[in-house]
């Protein structure tokens, strides 16, 4: 199961690295919104999706509440996802 979040949380990070550095920058400074009208769909469902899956694994493996923020900030932070399996994730028995 962790293994699954993790490949999760690697899918929706990089989603939301492709639409801040890519997308918004294509459509923006480019004039051309093709990739956000794409991408942004694909983030929202991996997002609502990463947020669910922490928060059952919040409470299967019973996270202190500390971690269970970091889990639900890591969603909306660039990188974040990345950094919360290499520091909350490394730990645990995939």
């Amino acid at each position: 199961m962790i293994q699954a979040f993790k490949i999760l949380g690697w899918l929706e990070g990089a989603s939301f690295l492709t639409l801040l550095f890519i997308a918004m920058p294509l459509k923006y400074m480019g004039g051309n919104p093709a990739l956000v009208k794409s991408m942004g769909p694909i983030h929202g469902f991996l997002f609502i999706g990463y947020v669910l899956f922490a928060n059952f694994l919040a409470s299967e493996l019973r996270w202190s509440g500390k971690t269970r923020v970091a889990a639900f900030l890591a969603a909306v932070l660039p990188f974040g996802t990345f950094w919360f399996e290499r520091k909350h994730l490394k730990t645990e028995k995939a």
